[in-house]
């Protein structure tokens, strides 16, 4: 056993303590090879950062492209000018969706890890981003691009790469296998040494890595410090459920994955304290928290219910489902939160609704949602059968109407989905398209040939400055401004305040309310939300008969909510 210095020597034997399972008599080596990346890193890389959250948290996502000029400025630079000149202050961390080189699903296949995008910019850029914002950079750990040089590699039989990826005999029974996707799970490719079939959960050109090969594993921790080099502070994992293939199981969830999310955590605690790490896992909600482990893995996971949970509720004016599901949350692990989000540059999930929303009702959103002009992905069952699996549409346009058809509450209805999120317990993340009101892009599916394309429209500058900047009465400018006002509003309230407690107050048919509460001060507030496009008149609590709203700094005695309308009511004397 290799000697270490005091300060590595338990962190040595943790390491040890995670692979074993994965990887059996080689973790005593692998983990000497981790150690030996963490302190060269260390080393290079002197850090102090220290991070707690608060309700100053909320993140942006955006792709580096969302935003275009027709002067080709870098979209990267472009991108940073317009969060200064118009958003400085709001948001303070920037979640960049893949910035490298890809070859198809936006960035989701990637070439080449450890390159940025010449169309986006340099790692300049991507630096002077993270000089501004904590920056959030996709670790895409499961797969990649058949157009890098590992799967050359692997078709020419060389290495690195000949080891790279799962060769599976086409006969082999995998119909325990779990799919996000209706695709081939088998993907024939023809190399040096004949035609091998080989494993992509996700596309015919998104290849799953082999985990089984320890020199892959080394690898991503190889990528995992150099995004950390490079200024990120939080990094994403995408799609690490499907991590590790075990013939005759679900392949998803494995213990194995389990384990490779620790040893990230371990990695992330010792050379960025302030660092996070999350889990994308877009599966219904009791999975999802699997992966905060005891607290030793991911630090924060995404809220997958919420979006479609939401939607449902405005698209029928209930609060039946959402209300059951509020009141399930559990206690979070310390040291470990959710991301609120509504909307991202993939589609609403339908996984979250099973369990939850009976499956008519979810058919009925679903046919809802094609006739605001949206599509539907689907994922092949174990029976071979197909379901659902995910809405295609802009979230602005998804709240055009309700089940009965399209109606004047767009705006109202859309604010109040982002004002239920912006409160729950958690830190909320708001996708750009939501902050301007983006509606669906019929024109990039068309273009593209792919129906996420719907919901990933980049604005030509010259387009959307005018109708933020000078023209007050469009949509645009009526969402941005109004949404800008509302985050401000939020991130000066404690009670909002990710680890502040969070309770359901059951208010009748059609409203949505919960009381957040600061464990400090006991200072709290009671969020009231009208699902309906109808008033509702509120019964308030005794001690909240005396509150100010946060929202417009309104005082109420009797209280009744225009359609769509939402309050945050703290106590007069505490305003």
């Amino acid at each position: 056993m290799q000697s270490y210095p005091d300060a590595f020597k338990d962190f040595h034997a943790a390491i040890v303590n995670c692979l074993q399972l994965p990887y059996g008599e080689q973790a005593e080596d692998l983990a000497s090879m981790v150690v030996r990346r963490v302190e060269h890193f260390l080393y290079q890389h002197k850090t102090t950062e220290q991070y707690d959250w608060s309700e100053q948290d909320i993140f942006l996502i955006s792709y580096g492209n969302s935003l275009i000029d027709r002067q080709r400025t870098p979209p990267l630079q472009l991108l940073k000018q317009f969060l200064q000149d118009h958003t400085e202050g709001v948001f303070n961390t920037l979640h960049i969706l893949p910035y490298f080189p890809f070859s198809s699903d936006d960035g989701f296949s990637v070439i080449d890890f450890m390159e940025v995008n010449p169309e986006l910019g340099t790692w300049e850029d991507i630096q002077s981003l993270s000089n501004d914002f904590r920056l959030m950079t996709d670790l895409v750990i499961n797969h990649v691009s058949r157009e890098s040089l590992w799967f050359a590699d692997y078709l020419s039989g060389i290495q690195p790469g000949r080891d790279y990826f799962i060769e599976v005999d086409p006969t082999t029974d995998l119909s325990d296998v779990t799919r996000p996707r209706n695709s081939p799970l088998l993907v024939s490719v023809t190399t040096r040494r004949g035609i091998r079939h080989i494993w992509g959960t996700f596309s015919e050109d998104q290849l799953d890595l082999n985990f089984r090969n320890p020199e892959v594993l080394i690898k991503m921790v190889d990528i995992f410090l150099f995004y950390l080099s490079k200024g990120t502070s939080v990094i994403r994992l995408d799609a690490i459920a499907y991590l590790w293939k075990t013939i005759g199981t679900s392949c998803i969830h494995r213990p194995e994955t389990h384990a490779i999310v620790k040893l990230l955590r371990l990695i992330m605690n010792k050379v960025r304290p302030g660092g996070l790490l999350l889990t994308e896992t877009n599966v219904p909600n009791e999975e999802n928290l699997s992966y905060f482990g005891t607290g030793d893995e991911a630090h924060i996971v995404y809220q997958f219910a919420l979006p479609p949970l939401l939607l449902h509720a405005l698209n029928r004016g209930t609060e039946k489902y959402l209300v059951h599901w509020a009141k399930s949350l559990p206690d979070y692990k310390a040291g470990c939160t959710v991301l609120n989000f509504t909307a991202s540059h993939d589609g609403i999930g339908l996984r979250a609704l099973e369990g939850i929303v009976p499956d008519n009702e979810t058919q009925e959103l679903v046919d809802s949602m094609h006739r605001f002009g949206g599509f539907i992905s689907v994922r092949t069952l174990d029976d071979q059968t197909e379901k659902p699996y995910e809405i295609n549409i802009s979230l602005f346009d998804a709240l055009k109407g309700t089940r009965r058809g399209e109606d004047q509450w767009q705006i109202q209805r859309f604010l109040c989905s982002q004002i239920i999120m912006l409160g729950m317990r958690g830190i909320p993340a708001v996708y750009i398209h939501s902050l301007l009101a983006t509606p669906n892009d019929l024109a990039g599916v068309e273009r593209t040939g792919r129906t996420r394309s719907i919901n990933r429209r980049k604005w030509f500058i010259e387009e959307l400055l005018p109708e933020l900047d000078h023209d007050p009465m469009s949509v645009q400018s009526n969402v941005f401004h109004a949404l800008i006002g509302i985050l401000n509003r939020r991130k000066q309230e404690p009670c909002f305040h990710p680890d502040n407690t969070q309770t359901v107050v059951e208010m009748g048919t059609g409203l949505f309310a919960f009381r957040r509460t600061d464990q400090h001060s006991f200072r709290s507030v009671l969020a009231i939300h009208n699902l309906t496009a109808v008033f509702q008149k509120i019964e308030l609590p005794a001690e909240d008969q005396k509150s100010v709203d946060l929202l417009t700094g309104s005082t109420f005695e009797d209280l009744t909510l225009k359609p769509y309308q939402c309050v945050w009511l703290v106590n007069a004397s505490s305003y």
